[in-house]
């Protein structure tokens, strides 16, 4: 795998593999194996999609098991400011008053130039954001703590303290060559940076939680800080933008002791702070379409989802020889119809018509391939419904989740077909003639024109035709400067680098990556300085280090969908330029090459020590660790953040490829579908969607046999996915993507793309035959002038040589 030209993996070298246990060495992976017989009986997972995990969840994760010590190190740090300053009383028992005064202490402090002392009070703030946890009792007081604490720091102007050391840090030569030229990166190499990163963190996961239960001040406190982070007013850029450079820096090598999981996370939740959520991104589609004069959308899709059942996974090939032996023991005395045994004959897994079917079952390392369902069976493509909340049931009344939807373009090809068929000539994009065309006709126009869809998307194309087309009378564009519009603004110089950098991480983090000498360290924040000696300590270690993983994907997956979605409201090319890089990068086989490997393994994994967890492990006795009760894992059905990452991966997928031809084609070239299909074993209806519209895209490329021996899938694509109206997807009529117009497709989408960018942003290369003249003489002589000091010291000398010294002939100046 190749992102952006260069390789990737992740790197280990020789005194790292030393550090981490035998039999994880090379493959890390310590998680039960089910064997595939049995999933179809698998239960639907409890999982509901959302922005983040739980809160309690967000801040553990933030935290590598092998920082566990430095809990007590930023308690200590605290008490002793504490104490020099403050009577004996403690930090829960002072009034508001002795609270800020002693916020605006350590904050002063940490302007000092002495590093050490200077690391010494930002321990101290961390501790303070960290709840004062030494003095509490239960994990709930903890959070009531930090709530009130962090709006405590960020109300004393902490954040832009914090900002500044950053960039100090970042800017930090000597430590970036010293991480440099070491052979082993470790947690100590990176400890000032984790420190800033820790605060801000915890501020803005903190910050970013609505509580209704806030107080009226702690409210406009939030909004000011949501505004703020977004905009340029940190060292003049956004904090995302800061964060974007930090990421380009440790992937160009130059800063190998960058705690990039922290880096990460901090940027994930700051763009979602500043942006908004999924459900925000609903309310302002919806406020963007009434804006325009578009009716509003046929339904609510989070809704919609949140109501969907899963579908029985495929059956697997052991599956389908006993199934095919019991009905052969059945049946061996009754006649078998011709056409039953060639059904039968197209179940036999081993066996395939064609060689593109034998190159997909030998890429299906499951062997899940389906049979064509008879009669008897046809109930069970979907499984009987499980019992939900009347309040969470959305009705339809024809059993289908989704409206049908119709573009434009579906209309005028229809009515063109229509009329060279019947009348013999066509009336380019004219909709609404039709004279000479039978009533069948007439009707199909009337329903696909009631299902009708005009996106927002194809409303700023117009608008941005219109602008090309007229640059002087279209007149200036209004551009809303929101948070979204101010990002795009700030990555807009070095966007490419940025999405190469994000892949290059995501590739090294990837379970599927194998160890390469010229790729990326990721576990500089993880590995401990000292090698594990015991074999205890070695599995806690392999535990730390494939949760950090899991971590650093579900932070590039979030941030990655995150900007898409906005990118693609604020405007569609904004979405464009990032989505073509991506796809230049390689992000296409990249999360092919994520799902290519045992997925309901990496749902399931129990890559976590729940009693290590913060904040459980500051307020509770820890019990001692054993070899066993790290094998055992906890009891939870599923990992939250693997099935997060794995959703967001196939949204991501499904943004770069939809209505785009040659990259559909990229997932048939791919052979994605045997991927795709083992996904669908995971039992979640969200997740199942996604896949099926990816297959969905493809069907009609994969040949007639492949779809006789799905047909199981096909069902589900019908029920679960929406209709357009005259799209025969499940046939192989289609025209529209011929190889020789791939290259046209992406060339002619990027060519927009540059006028628009050039348009919008490059002012400084606009065409100087566009710009306005100003011909009033009163006005231009009016202007103010800065004349350089060298000038105004000589200008008797430049008078008496431009004017008094040659002669001027009026009267031809004056004809």
């Amino acid at each position: 795998m190749d992102v952006g030209g260069n390789g990737g993996g992740l790197p280990v070298n020789n005194k790292q593999r030393a550090m981490l246990p035998n039999k994880s060495r090379g493959d890390f992976t310590r998680n039960a194996r089910k064997d595939s017989e049995g999933l179809s009986e698998s239960p639907d997972l409890e999982f509901e999609y959302a922005d983040t995990d739980k809160w309690a969840a967000e801040l553990s994760e933030l935290y590598s098991y092998t920082e566990g010590p430095e809990f007590a190190l930023n308690r200590k740090c605290f008490e002793e400011e504490f104490r020099t300053h403050v009577s004996d009383k403690q930090w829960t028992e002072l009034d508001a008053a002795q609270h800020r005064a002693h916020a605006m202490r350590l904050l002063d402090s940490l302007e000092v130039i002495a590093r050490e002392k200077r690391l010494k009070v930002a321990r101290a703030i961390l501790y303070m954001a960290q709840g004062t946890f030494a003095e509490c009792t239960s994990e709930a007081e903890v959070q009531h703590w930090m709530r009130y604490n962090t709006f405590l720091l960020l109300d004393v102007g902490t954040f832009s303290a914090l900002v500044e050391l950053l960039n100090m840090e970042i800017d930090n030569s000597a430590a970036c060559s010293s991480a440099v030229r070491k052979p082993a990166i470790s947690l100590a190499d990176s400890t000032d940076l984790r420190v800033l990163l820790n605060i801000m963190y915890l501020m803005v996961e903190t910050i970013q939680q609505d509580d209704p239960a806030d107080r009226p001040e702690w409210k406009i406190i939030r909004e000011t800080f949501r505004t703020e982070l977004g905009s340029p007013i940190f060292n003049n850029e956004p904090v995302s933008v800061m964060l974007f450079g930090m990421v380009t820096k440790f992937c160009s090598g130059h800063a190998p002791h960058f705690p990039m999981k922290k880096v990460l996370l901090l940027l994930w939740k700051s763009i979602l702070f500043t942006l908004g959520g999924f459900e925000q991104l609903q309310s302002i589609k919806i406020h963007k379409r009434e804006e325009l004069g578009l009716p509003p959308l046929p339904e609510d899709s989070i809704r919609v989802i949140r109501s969907m059942r899963a579908a029985s996974p495929p059956a697997s090939a052991s599956d389908l020889i006993e199934q095919q032996q019991k009905r052969a023991r059945r049946e061996h005395k009754a006649l078998i119809k011709q056409d039953n045994l060639d059904a039968f004959n197209e179940k036999d897994p081993y066996k395939a018509d064609d060689s593109r079917e034998d190159e997909e079952d030998n890429d299906d390392n499951d062997n899940s391939i389906e049979a064509e369902t008879f009669p008897l069976e046809r109930d069970e493509v979907m499984p009987p419904p499980i019992p939900h909340p009347p309040s969470e049931r959305v009705s339809f009344p024809k059993g289908l989740p989704w409206a049908p939807k119709v573009r434009e373009k579906d209309i005028e090809n229809f009515l063109e077909s229509s009329r060279s068929k019947f009348i013999g000539y066509t009336l380019g994009s004219d909709t609404d003639t039709v004279v000479g065309l039978p009533r069948p006709i007439h009707e199909s126009i009337k329903t696909l024109k009631q299902h009708k869809y005009v996106s927002i998307a194809e409303i700023q194309i117009t608008k941005e035709e219109e602008f090309q087309k007229t640059p002087l009378s279209g007149g200036e564009e209004e551009v809303e400067m929101c948070s979204t519009e101010l990002l795009y603004q700030g990555i807009l110089p070095s966007l490419p680098q940025y999405m190469i950098a994000l892949l290059k991480i995501l590739l090294a983090a990837a379970p599927t990556s194998k160890a390469k000498t010229d790729s990326i360290n990721i576990l500089a924040d993880v590995l401990p300085e000292e090698m594990p000696t015991t074999v205890l300590q070695s599995m806690k270690l392999g535990v730390d280090v494939n949760r950090h993983k899991e971590i650093i994907v579900k932070a590039i997956s979030a941030i990655l969908l995150l900007l898409l979605k906005h990118f693609k409201l604020n405007h569609i090319y904004q979405f464009e330029y990032m989505a073509q890089h991506l796809v230049f990068a390689n992000c296409i086989p990249l999360i092919l090459k994520f799902f290519n490997q045992n997925i309901m393994s990496y749902i399931t994994a129990k890559n976590s020590i729940s009693v290590l967890d913060f904040p459980y492990c500051v307020v509770h006795e820890l019990p001692e660790l054993t070899a066993e009760s790290l094998e055992a894992g906890d009891n939870n059905q599923f990992c939250w953040r693997n099935l997060f990452s794995c959703i967001n991966l196939l949204r991501i997928l499904n943004k770069l490829t939809k209505w785009k031809h040659s990259r559909t084609m990229m997932l048939v070239v791919f052979k994605s579908a045997p991927i795709l299909k083992r996904a669908l074993k995971v039992k979640q209806a969200m997740m199942q969607l996604y896949v099926l519209k990816l297959l969905k895209v493809q069907t009609k490329y994969l040949g007639r046999q492949w779809r006789k021996s799905n047909m199981k899938t096909m069902s589900a694509i019908y029920q679960k996915v929406r209709h357009r109206l005259n799209d025969d997807w499940a046939y192989g009529n289609d025209l529209d993507a011929r190889p020789w117009d791939f290259q046209a497709e992406e060339c002619a989408l990027r060519a927009n793309i540059e006028r628009f960018n050039s348009r919008r942003y490059d002012k400084s290369h606009s065409n100087p035959d566009f710009m306005p003249v100003d011909n009033c003489l009163q006005s231009v002589l009016g202007q103010r002038v800065d004349l350089p000091e060298d000038f105004q010291m000589n200008y008797d000398l430049w008078l008496e040589r431009e004017v008094f010294s040659k002669p001027i002939s009026w009267e031809e100046l004056l004809q």
